[in-house]
């Protein structure tokens, strides 16, 4: 199997060469210090595996897995971690292969044999367990590829169906996200309107009338209206005037 290193440590990526060079089973293709690196190589070179760092600066090991999991053919993810026993019951708890570091060739081999895919649920899981941080970026596929688009260009969240539009300044995205996971994620920075919308506090204008003659939220940065239910504009009112 073709495997990525992903860690900020030097040391740390250097031992895992070397227990992986113990085997001919597996070839290293290549090395990732953040995980927007490991994000971005993985697209490149397709690894069978992706060996990952949870604890890393800027994104970490959590949300770059959660990010390439949503590629059509995923790696199998394995987390190297230095946690505590109290942590590692929530790796156990959701089925997620770990590595305690410093590892083991036996360990490896073992993870490595058993490596599988992670769904969506085990990860939004672990990641509320550890980690309790909402994300800076929101990752998006468009023509094929992801992209990752930085929480403050968002300008709205809105629900139709399955799917969830994301809309920004230039262009809009389809993601498959929850709405409801979306409000309590950034309940700082968004706030509902509408049943099927959310929207970006610090890109509000003011409120308008439609052709229709409803109440409609009206943005800084786009022309885009949209509907505020009447259960929401009496707080959408107080919340323009302040």
């Amino acid at each position: 199997m073709n495997v990525l290193i992903v860690d900020d440590e030097h040391l740390a990526r250097q031992r895992l060469r070397k227990l992986l060079s113990a085997t001919s089973e597996h070839q290293i293709i290549g090395e990732a210090e953040t995980g927007e690196d490991a994000l971005r190589k993985t697209q490149a070179s397709h690894p069978d595996v992706v060996l990952m760092d949870i604890r890393m600066p800027g994104m970490d090991g959590l949300e770059a897995a959660s990010y390439i999991n949503r590629m059509d053919k995923p790696p199998a993810i394995i987390f190297t971690t230095a946690f505590s026993d109290h942590a590692l019951n929530a790796f156990e708890t959701h089925a997620i292969d770990y590595l305690l570091k410093p590892i083991k060739q036996s360990r490896l081999e073992a993870a490595l044999e058993a490596a599988k895919r992670m769904n969506k649920a085990q990860l939004s899981q672990l990641r509320e367990d550890e980690t309790g941080n909402a994300r800076e970026r929101i990752c998006v596929k468009s023509r094929g590829t992801l992209e990752l688009i930085p929480i403050e260009e968002i300008v709205y969240f809105k629900a139709d169906q399955k799917y969830v539009t994301l809309r920004t300044a230039d262009q809009e995205y389809l993601i498959e996200e929850s709405l409801k996971l979306l409000e309590d994620e950034f309940a700082h920075q968004f706030i509902r309107i509408h049943r099927n919308a959310l929207v970006a506090q610090h890109m509000l204008q003011g409120l308008k009338k439609n052709d229709l003659g409803h109440a409609c939220i009206s943005f800084t940065e786009i022309d885009d209206l949209l509907e505020v239910s009447r259960r929401h504009l009496p707080f959408i009112r107080k919340k323009l005037r302040r």
